[in-house]
C-alpha cells in the first residue's frame, strides 16, 4: 500500500489554465506530489530547491522549471528570504486544442522529459521579455474589458511558444553544473523503471541488473528520490493506468498494461490514490 504522506496528488484544475502569483515570507513544508496537468514555475525571488523525478535543481531568479503531468516532485524552500514565484497550471485538453499539427504547445514538456532535464535558464534580455509577458497575462486575467478572456488565452499561448523556442535552443542551465545535482546510476534506474512498468520489477532484479547491492540500492534510491523503490514503481504504475483509462483502454486491460498482475491489488491502490473507482476516473 502506498504511503500518501510521501506521495500524493496536489491541486485540481477545472479551467483551461490558471496563474498564481505567490509570495511567502514563511517557508511551507511540502511533500512529494504530482498533478494531472502540466505546470510552469517561474522563480522571481527567494531560494528554493526542487526535486523532479530524482534530479535536484537549484533555482535562481527568473529560472523556469517545467513539470510535466504525473511527474513526482517536491520543493524545499529556504526560509531566509521571501519566496516569490509565478506558477501556471496548464490543462492538457487546452494544450491539445491550441496546438497545430507538428507544433504541440506542450512539446517543451516532452523535450524536458526526454532530456531528463527540466530547468530553463535564459539571458537577461529574454528574462525581461518573460517579465513583460507575465505582466500582460496577469493584467488580462484581472481585466473585465471586452475580449479580456480571449486576450489572456492568446497571451498564455504566446508565453508557451516562447518557452518552446527557448528550450530547443538553450542548454545554459544544463551546462552549469551548479544548477542541478543528479545521481547517474539512480537516473538510469528511473529511466529503466519507466520503460518497463509492464514487467515485474523486484528490487533484487534491479540491484542485479545495475550491479548494486540490494541494501545500497534501497538506501540510495530513498536518499535521492525521497521514496522507496516499491512506492515509486507502484505510483508510476497507477499513473500509467490512469493515462490508459482516460485514453479509453478497458480498466482491466489498463491495469495489466501498467504492470499489475492482480486486479484486486490494482483496484485497492487506485481507489486509495485517486479516491474514486477507475470507471469514475474515466
Amino acid at each position: 500500500m502506498l504511503d500518501r504522506s510521501e506521495v500524493g496528488k496536489r491541486g485540481y484544475l477545472n479551467e483551461d489554465f490558471r496563474l498564481f502569483h505567490l509570495k511567502d515570507s514563511r517557508a511551507q513544508k511540502l511533500d512529494y506530489h504530482y498533478h494531472e496537468f502540466d505546470k510552469l514555475i517561474l522563480l522571481l525571488n527567494g531560494r528554493v530547491t526542487y526535486v523532479v523525478e530524482g534530479v535536484t535543481y537549484f533555482l535562481r531568479p527568473w529560472d523556469i522549471l517545467l513539470v510535466q503531468h504525473n511527474m513526482i516532485h517536491k520543493p524545499t524552500i529556504d526560509p531566509s528570504a521571501p519566496y516569490e514565484r509565478v506558477v501556471i497550471w496548464l490543462g492538457r485538453q487546452w494544450l491539445e486544442e491550441r496546438s497545430d499539427p507538428g507544433e504541440a504547445l506542450d512539446a517543451c514538456f516532452d523535450t524536458a522529459r526526454e532530456r531528463g532535464f527540466h530547468l530553463l535558464r535564459t539571458d537577461a534580455e529574454r528574462r525581461l521579455e518573460y517579465m513583460q509577458a507575465i505582466q500582460r497575462l496577469e493584467e488580462a486575467l484581472r481585466s473585465a474589458e471586452f475580449g479580456a478572456a480571449r486576450m489572456a488565452d492568446t497571451l498564455c499561448q504566446q508565453l508557451l511558444i516562447g518557452v518552446n523556442r527557448d528550450i530547443l535552443r538553450s542548454r545554459t542551465a544544463a551546462e552549469a553544473r551548479d544548477s542541478y545535482r543528479v545521481d547517474p546510476k539512480i537516473e538510469e534506474i528511473l529511466r529503466y523503471i519507466t520503460a518497463h512498468l509492464e514487467e515485474e520489477l523486484p528490487v533484487d532484479a534491479l540491484a542485479k541488473r545495475f550491479y548494486l547491492s540490494r541494501y545500497y540500492l534501497m538506501h540510495r534510491f530513498k536518499a535521492v528520490t525521497g521514496y522507496t523503490v516499491h512506492q515509486y514503481i507502484s505510483q508510476k504504475r497507477l499513473l500509467r493506468a490512469g493515462e490508459l483509462i482516460r485514453a479509453g483502454v478497458p480498466v482491466m486491460k489498463a491495469a495489466e498494461q501498467a504492470g499489475f498482475s492482480e486486479y484486486s491489488t490494482f483496484l485497492r491502490a487506485f481507489q486509495n490514490t485517486f479516491h474514486m473507482s477507475p470507471r469514475e476516473f474515466r
